[in-house]
């Protein structure tokens, strides 16, 4: 079977001669009369290639026996020879257009021999083949949100669920039930369960993948707390958060908004954008048993942490802006996601984790610790209102247009690009901000980034990449102070690209490089602040470059504010603090994804996810 090839019939081509290599298959038409066009006779189906990467190939079945076509022609309609009947199997492949991006199309290649045992050996031998793309996963555990993105998710998990079969691959499926499910179960969850899988897949948007992150990271990840600036006095570096957040979240007695303290928003009508809304929290403390706290001995599992090279998580895009997605994969389709799961495609992610240490200025200090994959932000309060509220919350906002005082400490980048600060440094060793509008060329992140691979940048020879050498740490970095009002201070792990931000909050942030986009958006005129937010909207513009936003990329820092009613959104999720540090763990979990490819339209469009079903499998076989 190897080499020389062997003759089979492809259904809509005739008769072929397919070989076997060592990264796939090929195959030619015995007959040259077979035009070109044959690769595309086939009814239902997209244009075949004459080549299979055993890496694009997701299962392959063998058929019962059945009519296989013969290329169209006017011939062979007049002498009736258009369908032969014979034993059969499939090969199930993924395909894409040549314009890029676009989704990913399941397809189908359904070869046929006179003989069952040669079909039985061929569908062996590719099993063998494709078993061997070892990053597949061969376990997953799947939350649904059955509420978001206006009822999507159930939804969209019944039209991929097949795909999930097909390939073999075992699905453990929670539909969750309230707020704090998805986060309740993994945060309790044995190590020796968690082994049992691959991977955690949400079936949602933001909010839900946010709440599956901390309920991983919440007793998995132990590390120290953020740096911060001298003179703040928190828990300096050499605590670890994992000794104090357990004892402060378990131990202590809930009042007030306290009460109510159950993260997540897995059963709320729908998951927050970080751009254009703001919510306000009803508190976030939840205190979980450590699921770690088995020793490692004799024939115990071994305990889970992160970062590590076997784990990772997925999304099926189901909510209302789906940043996450947009920014890894460049669409925001449930098919597509769940082919690159099904593959076992694999990047690195940054993740940002966030310490509030007070939730008001007269409260005691109690560190509380969060994570976020995309954003974190001072926000306000309209999350209650579903879909409506992106609308309504960003009008809101801006016709208050409500400032406050605030002090924001950050470490400075060794070759930052962003800013100008003054020389003098104050008793601390602490610098203080003036002024900056020094822009930047922009290194935007693709698919096969070598900035987030830790290549060097001179490497990149991308018409759309230059070379950015601020992604390297400084190695005694400075903290810089920036004091005022603002009218928003956030930080953007991710590009947050969506639909109605096609460039994202910062176009050029990278999935895999350890920093934090700092954004410190200043008191302004109420027009300014308008075309500030407008530019957004507005593919290849620079919403960033004006005067009063502040744009610092660092590794961590500290936001003091003296107001009652800041709160803090992360990733959706909601935090009262008023206090808060955040630094970011470069590559600290894995995710089922391929990267962003070079942008072509002019924003992602979401995508029928039952298209695929219709246009894809014989109607004999649409209900399999």
């Amino acid at each position: 079977m190897e080499g020389g090839g062997e003759a089979l019939f492809l259904d809509g081509v005739g008769e072929v001669t397919v070989a076997v290599g060592d990264d796939g298959l090929s195959f030619q038409p015995l007959h040259q009369e077979v035009s070109s066009s044959c690769w595309s006779s086939i009814i239902m189906q997209p244009k075949l290639e004459s080549k299979l990467k055993f890496s694009d190939v997701y299962a392959v079945e063998l058929l019962e026996v059945g009519p296989v076509c013969e290329p169209w022609n006017a011939r062979a309609t007049v002498q009736g020879k258009i369908n032969t009947e014979m034993n059969r199997f499939v090969i199930h492949t993924v395909t894409r257009p040549r314009k890029r991006p676009s989704p990913w199309v399941p397809c189908e290649y359904i070869f046929g021999h006179k003989d069952q045992q040669t079909c039985k050996t061929w569908v062996e031998h590719i099993k063998t083949c494709i078993n061997k793309e070892q990053d597949r996963p061969k376990s997953l555990m799947v939350f649904v949100h059955p509420l978001c993105g206006k009822g999507r998710g159930c939804k969209n998990w019944e039209t991929v669920a097949p795909l999930f079969e097909r390939a073999k691959v075992k699905t453990k499926v929670i539909v969750t039930q309230r707020a704090g499910h998805a986060y309740d179960t993994l945060a309790s969850l044995s190590d020796k369960d968690l082994k049992k899988f691959d991977g955690v897949i949400a079936v949602g948007g933001d909010g839900l993948f946010n709440e599956i992150l901390n309920g991983l990271l919440s007793t998995r990840h132990t590390n120290s707390y953020p740096p911060t600036p001298e003179g703040f006095g928190y828990f300096r570096n050499n605590m670890k958060c994992q000794e104090h957040r357990n004892n402060d979240l378990s131990n202590s007695e809930l009042t007030g908004d306290d009460a109510n303290a159950i993260s997540g928003s897995s059963n709320t009508p729908d998951d927050h954008e970080p751009l254009l809304s703001t919510t306000r929290s009803t508190g976030l403390d939840i205190s979980s048993s450590d699921s770690s706290d088995e020793p490692c001995n004799g024939d115990q599992v071994p305990l889970v942490s992160f970062p590590n090279n076997w784990f990772r998580l997925g999304i099926i895009p189901s909510g209302s802006t789906d940043a996450i997605v947009l920014s890894t994969t460049g669409e925001r389709d449930p098919v597509t996601s769940a082919l690159l799961i099904i593959l076992g495609r694999r990047i690195s992610l940054d993740i940002a984790q966030v310490v509030r240490w007070k939730s008001s200025p007269s409260a005691e200090v109690s560190p509380t610790v969060r994570y976020a994959a995309s954003f974190a932000g001072e926000s306000e309060k309209y999350r209650w209102m579903g879909p409506a509220r992106y609308d309504f919350s960003g009008t809101m906002v801006f016709l208050k247009h409500r400032s406050y005082e605030a002090k924001v400490a950050f470490l400075e980048n060794g070759n930052t690009h962003s800013l100008t600060a003054s020389a003098e440094n104050n008793a601390n060793g602490v610098q203080t901000l003036q002024y900056h509008q020094n822009r930047h060329q922009k290194t935007i992140c693709r698919t096969n980034c070598l900035i987030c691979k830790g290549t060097s940048t001179s490497e990149q020879n991308s018409e759309d990449e230059n070379p950015d050498s601020s992604r390297t740490a400084c190695e005694t970095p400075k903290w810089v102070w920036s004091k005022g009002r603002f009218l928003s201070v956030g930080a953007a792990v991710i590009s947050c690209r969506n639909e109605r931000a096609p460039d994202g909050l910062v176009a050029d942030a990278h999935l895999s490089d350890g920093f934090l986009h700092l954004l410190l958006i200043r008191d302004c005129p109420l027009p300014f602040y308008l075309w500030h937010l407008t530019q957004f909207t507005k593919k290849g513009s620079d919403p960033l470059s004006f005067k009063f936003v502040e744009h610092h990329k660092t590794q961590a820092f500290t936001f003091i504010s003296s107001h009652d009613e800041s709160v803090w959104n992360l990733d959706g999720e909601l935090l009262q603090a008023c206090e808060v540090s955040v630094q970011a763990f470069r590559g600290l979990v894995n995710l089922f994804a391929s990267g962003p490819e070079k942008m072509e339209n002019t924003a992602p469009r979401l995508r029928n996810a039952e298209a695929w079903v219709a246009s894809i499998l014989p109607p004999e076989r649409a209900g399999m």
